[in-house]
Order: structure tokens, then C-alpha cells, then sequence
């Protein structure tokens, strides 16, 4: 796969809606994006990327780790968020200024003022990687949104109804898109189909997912 299969050929941002309470701000986190990534890299130094176990013993096929007052994690106890990093003990590493400043204007861009992240996943994506269908219910506050922004290579999402049965749209999403859902459509499933092969300059082969939550 090249990157043609999903450029566009215009090169300002603009809103594309999804359904009622729900976007995708296209290119909106591009210009911000060799700032994010060198950010993503210093958080990996001090929490690494780690395949998390599902409860069930699945290990999952994305890398994960994560910054601000809460992290989430998955394993034999359940899904939940904590304090700390389960591998090193330690909290996990400040969120970036870079990183609160974009969720915040993603949310306000969105329809959603005055959004204050407290955690954040990092996802990393290799050709072959997925996301099944899933819905974010581990927060306290559903009145907050989500902001889910992409780096690197094009993936296909899925964002789906308030049951997992209901068929998903699939939105294609490139380098620095970033959805942003909440209100009605704020427990609505949504996951990322297989990765594909593809190069992108920045990242590699791989992709970069940042969500923005506000856990506690």
C-alpha cells in the first residue's frame, strides 16, 4: 500500500462529521506532528511499549504504554486505570505539554470546550495489528469526550452504534487526523481493521494512535 490510497489532495484541515456528537478533524495534529512524536518517544523511554494480556489471556497484537495521572491497563485482573505502570512500579510519566495542548484544541474543535485529559494511550500499530470492536466505559465522567489522533501510517477505523452487533462505518484515516467523540455517540463501539503494509516518512512502517480520555 502507498500513501496515495488515502491522501487527499488538499492540504488545509477541515471537519468531516460522523453522526451526531462525533468528527473527524482531518489534519488537524499534522503540523504538530514531529513535536508528537519526539514527545511519544521520551514517554516510551520511561514507560516502554508493552502487549498488554486481555483478561481472557489474549495477548493483544498493539503496543501500548502510557502517560499522565492514569494509565490503562489489561490482564488477568480486568481492564482498569492506575496510578502506576505495572512493570516498573513507578507512576507513569507526565502527560507532555505538547499532548494536552492538542486534545484540548481537538476537543474544543469538536464541540467540546474546556476538555482536560488526565490519561493517555499510546498506541503502536504494526503492519498486521488490529483493534476489535470495543467500547471506552472504564471512565468515571462519560459527559467527557474522546480524542483519538493518528500518526504515521493510513489505517482503517471503525466506529460503530451503541451495540456491538451494529454495522460500522469505516473512515479511513491518515497522518494527523484526529476523531473526536462524545455526548450521544460517547459509548458508541469502535475499533481499527488489520494494519496494511505502507511507508511513511516519519514513522516507518508503523502507526501511532494518541487517545485522550479524562479517567477519574
Amino acid at each position: 500500500m502507498t500513501m496515495d490510497l488515502f491522501e487527499s489532495s488538499s492540504s488545509e484541515p477541515w471537519v468531516e462529521p460522523l453522526c451526531d456528537g462525533a468528527v473527524v478533524l482531518r489534519r488537524f495534529a499534522r503540523a504538530d506532528a514531529s513535536r508528537l512524536l519526539e514527545a511519544i518517544s521520551v514517554v516510551a523511554e520511561q514507560a516502554r511499549f508493552r502487549q498488554m494480556q486481555t483478561p481472557g489471556g489474549h495477548t493483544m497484537s498493539v503496543a501500548m504504554t502510557c502517560c499522565g495521572d492514569w494509565g490503562w491497563v489489561t490482564d488477568a485482573g480486568g481492564y482498569r486505570y492506575q496510578q502506576t505502570d505495572p512493570l516498573s512500579g513507578e507512576p507513569w510519566p507526565l502527560m507532555p505539554a505538547v499532548f494536552r495542548s492538542l486534545a484540548a484544541k481537538a476537543a474544543s474543535a469538536g464541540g467540546y470546550s474546556g476538555f482536560e485529559p488526565d490519561a493517555c494511550l499510546v498506541n503502536r500499530y504494526a503492519p498486521g495489528a488490529k483493534m476489535g470492536l470495543h467500547q471506552d466505559k472504564d471512565e468515571d465522567d462519560f459527559d467527557q469526550p474522546i480524542v483519538s489522533v493518528s500518526l504515521g501510517t493510513p489505517a482503517m477505523f471503525q466506529f460503530g452504534g451503541a451495540r456491538r452487533s451494529d454495522r460500522p462505518q469505516r473512515v479511513p484515516l491518515e497522518h494527523g487526523d484526529v476523531v473526536v467523540w462524545g455526548g450521544p455517540a460517547r459509548l458508541r463501539y469502535h475499533g481499527v481493521l488489520t494494519l496494511k503494509q505502507a511507508l511513511h516518512s516519519l514513522t516507518g512502517a508503523c502507526r501511532y494512535n494518541l487517545t485522550f480520555r479524562r479517567a477519574r
